[in-house]
């Protein structure tokens, strides 16, 4: 069984036992989390597509651990005029391990 969510702007296929970062989340390691944003739900051949969210559905998951990405470096750079910026950014995730799918 599996299903396709959408939390933080980005959509993903999940089954149970599986583990994914995500957006960063408000919750503490170790607490449970519910998704009921959940696209499409399928098994099988058996396959149920919400007109937006399915109603009644949802996917359950506990909070593994927070951390932040890898560095991204971001240059702008203007030839003959001595102007070089750097900047860097590092995003924030949230690691889930799913839960269960109802």
């Amino acid at each position: 069984m599996y299903a396709v969510i959408k939390t933080g702007g980005k959509q993903y296929r999940v089954s149970q036992g599986d583990t994914l970062r995500i957006e960063k989340l408000d919750a503490g390691e170790g607490e449970s989390v519910d998704f009921e944003q959940v696209l499409m739900v399928g098994e099988g051949e058996d396959i149920k597509i919400g007109a937006r969210y399915l109603d009644g559905s949802r996917v359950v998951a506990r909070v593994k651990s927070h951390g932040r990405a890898d560095k991204v470096e971001i240059i702008k750079f203007k030839r003959r005029k001595h102007h070089m910026k750097r900047m860097g950014h590092r995003q924030g995730y949230t690691e889930v391990v799913i839960t269960g799918i109802s």
